[in-house]
């Protein structure tokens, strides 16, 4: 392969790689949060990030021992992204498509206390719109994985020509 970018997602050998470079090189507060790619497939996506403290706002009623919540933004900011790049999944170009939040729902299960994987499955990819859902999941400190989040996001298509 040339140092041209490519044009299609077929030209690319590892997709999840493709796109974990993207957001290391193009969005800052993605890399700088710890965004990985961890699956993309025709029609879904998933993200994640790791537990760090500079994402967390500790509850006035935690105790000594308990440990820091992740803000709950971090999980909206998941739902956001990873339903939109699954949206481009489903296009016919979609490294030449844009999308654009138009709308984003969020609802907020319980406390995030660890790291956090968020599915993306698209409900419709229509010419104009795009619907996803989402679901967050985080692992407490005693190893139980949980859904923390859930969501659904539209998006606004913009298409070539």
């Amino acid at each position: 392969m040339t140092d041209e970018a490519p044009r299609s997602a077929e030209e690319i050998d590892d997709l999840a790689a493709f796109l974990q470079r993207y957001i290391d090189e193009n969005h800052e507060f993605l890399s700088w949060i710890g965004t990985s790619v961890e699956d993309v497939d025709d029609g879904t996506m998933t993200l994640s990030i790791p537990y760090d403290e500079k994402l967390t706002n500790t509850r006035p009623t935690a105790g000594p021992d308990d440990r820091p919540d992740i803000h709950g933004g971090i999980a909206a900011t998941l739902i956001d992204t990873v339903g939109g790049f699954a949206i481009q999944t489903q296009l016919e170009a979609p490294l030449s498509t844009g999308v654009a939040t138009i709308n984003l729902n969020v609802n907020y299960l319980r406390p995030a206390t660890g790291d956090l994987e968020a599915t993306a499955e698209v409900v419709r990819a229509g010419s104009t719109v795009g619907v996803s859902e989402v679901t967050v999941e985080s692992t407490t400190p005693d190893g139980e994985t949980k859904a923390v989040a859930t969501g659904q996001g539209s998006y606004r298509i913009f298409r070539d020509g």
